[in-house]
């Protein structure tokens, strides 16, 4: 695969997971207005809810605009959740805030909120922690964490906490059990995917920030892509990654649309 992003002149595979970073990002829509709505949160505190597609760039924001924030004056945390029990979610809290995990549910929820206000009060650092996957949360947890963010009769709001997931995450809050939970969200977005417009500017964006030229990439490339990606930013960095492989094998100096109905046939999109 290196030799294919060797053919383009590129430094590195512009379209990989692993190499997309806070310096490469490309700044859509989505990325603005969620870091607008991530930086009101930083300040006011409290709960955000935040649902996306699958491969809509949302875990890709909050990663960017969670590397912004000075350590000095927040307690960061990510979690990626899956199924868990509610005695697993305590322990996978406790376990970042460095608290012991004894007394079962009572005593770790104690030294959670103790912890978590001692952070905020004595050191004015905020907990901001970031919890993935949230479809997956049980009514259970998510009835706790009404109990979680409650400081004192509400008087201290010492958490800044992310609920990302996919969009029926949102029909799951808006069940009446969930209507005390839902009333604490002070910022919400919900990711669109690229806009038309930004879709080549997306493509193009990725191959100059490894050092390639966009003009290996042809118009009807382009075209070709914005009809089958949807704008979802993962499709766009799939069918990106076969485009490249499929004309540096045929010798193809220039990546047209014939590349990508190839890329496309490859994964099974047609």
């Amino acid at each position: 695969m290196a030799e294919a992003f060797a053919y383009y002149g590129l430094r590195y595979d512009p379209f990989e997971k692993e190499n997309a970073n806070k310096g490469n990002a490309f700044h859509s829509r989505d990325f603005r207005e969620a870091n607008a709505r991530l930086d009101s949160l930083s300040k006011s505190r409290g709960l955000g809810v935040f649902t996306a597609g699958p491969g809509n760039g949302k875990t890709m924001a909050i990663r960017c605009f969670m590397e912004d924030l000075n350590p000095n004056l927040y307690k960061t945390g990510y979690i990626a959740l899956s199924t868990v029990t509610v005695g697993e979610f305590y322990r996978q809290w406790c376990d970042l805030l460095g608290v012991e995990k004894k007394g079962g549910k009572p005593g770790m929820l104690r030294n959670m909120k103790e912890q978590m206000k001692n952070m905020y009060k004595a050191k004015h650092q905020p907990l901001f922690l970031v919890l993935d996957e949230a479809q997956y949360l049980s009514t259970a947890i998510l009835n706790d964490l009404k109990i979680i963010l409650n400081f004192d009769c509400d008087s201290l709001n010492c958490v800044c906490l992310v609920l990302c997931g996919e969009p029926h995450f949102n029909n799951t809050l808006y069940k009446p059990v969930h209507e005390a939970l839902l009333q604490r969200v002070t910022v919400h977005y919900n990711f669109h995917g690229l806009q038309d417009a930004e879709i080549a500017d997306y493509v193009r964006h990725k191959i100059s920030m490894a050092g390639g030229a966009t003009a290996i990439l042809a118009d009807s490339a382009l075209n070709a892509i914005h009809g089958h990606s949807h704008g979802t930013p993962r499709v766009i960095d799939n069918l990106m990654k076969d485009a490249l492989r499929i004309g540096a094998q045929n010798d193809k100096q220039v990546i047209d649309s014939e590349v990508i109905l190839a890329a496309v046939e490859n994964r099974n999109l047609v």
